[in-house]
Order: C-alpha cells, then sequence, then structure tokens
C-alpha cells in the first residue's frame, strides 16, 4: 500500500510540473484542434509534432529581425563598396609590380 502512495504522490507530483510548465495546456490546445479539423490527417502523430513545434517566435520579433538583417546587408554592401574604393586608392600609391624598386 505504500508503494502505492508513493507511485500516486510521484504522478501527481509529475503532473503538477506538466501543468506549471504549460505543457498540459499547450497539448490540450493542440488535441482540442485535431478533434475540431474538419479532415482528420493521416497521421495524427505528425499532426501532433507539426503543432508542437508552431509555437515559434512572435511576428514582431520576426519583423524586427528581418528589419536588422535588410539594415546589416545595406551596411555590409557600403563596406564593401568603401574598401574597393580604399584598396584602388591603396594601389595607386604602392608600386607596380614590373617597376624596378629603387634602392
Amino acid at each position: 500500500m505504500t508503494s502505492y502512495r508513493a507511485a500516486d504522490s510521484k504522478r501527481e507530483e509529475f503532473r503538477k510540473y506538466l501543468e506549471k510548465a504549460g505543457v498540459l495546456d499547450c497539448m490540450t490546445k493542440i488535441l482540442v484542434s485535431l478533434y475540431e479539423e474538419p479532415e482528420k490527417p493521416n497521421n495524427a502523430l505528425d499532426y501532433l509534432k507539426q503543432h508542437l513545434g508552431s509555437g515559434g517566435p512572435e511576428t514582431a520579433d520576426v519583423e524586427s529581425l528581418r528589419l536588422e538583417i535588410a539594415e546589416l546587408r545595406q551596411k555590409n554592401e557600403l563596406l564593401q563598396d568603401e574598401n574597393a574604393d580604399l584598396r584602388q586608392r591603396l594601389a595607386q600609391y604602392e608600386p607596380q609590380a614590373d617597376e624596378p624598386a629603387e634602392n
């Protein structure tokens, strides 16, 4: 009888852990969406896997990152142009390979 209570206690502790972490709520929402799906998918496990991963980043975060990427690409292009210009200007002051070096 004691081992039954210990196992029951462990189950209850694990259930509380899952509830606190939001796992139960998430799984319930996914299962409800599967239940309400008019055309049930052939593979329910794939459906669960797909919807478990769908809690991606917020739209605002994605948009912010896209804007940052665009700005960094523009800055990179400007720096590459500046680098090419500076290399060209430096080449004017470097001795040519076919000219003999002056001693």
